[in-house]
């Protein structure tokens, strides 16, 4: 169990070094993920929540709503605990993600003042 310790340990110790060498300004997404360290389960979840939610913007933009504030609270109440809502879309937004889904979060966002 020691030996496992010590290897979680020096993985992460190691990642902690690489990711100081890149640009993490480029990849805020990542950042987020391993600064608050999300798992593989829990980015594979972020990623299906957001096919999902992207598939009903795609939905409710052909039966013509305008409206898709209730994509976004959605989106925040299963989302991973340990993201910022916010920082999240701003962050997914720079790197590609989701791009027309993303703009329509930072829309409501606005609107709503945030």
């Amino acid at each position: 169990m020691e030996k496992l310790n010590e290897n979680d340990n020096t993985t992460s110790f190691h990642l902690q070094l690489l990711s100081k060498t890149l640009d993490l300004e480029k990849y805020p997404f990542i950042q987020l993920v391993i600064i608050h360290n999300i798992t593989n389960a829990e980015y594979k979840d972020i990623l299906n929540l957001l096919h999902s939610l992207e598939e009903k913007y795609e939905q409710q933009k052909e039966e013509g709503l305008l409206d898709f504030t209730s994509l976004l609270v959605q989106f925040a109440g299963m989302l991973n605990e340990k993201l910022d809502p916010t920082e999240t879309i701003f962050a997914l937004y720079t790197e590609g993600y989701f791009p027309t889904l993303m703009e329509v979060f930072i829309e409501v966002l606005q609107k709503e003042g945030k």
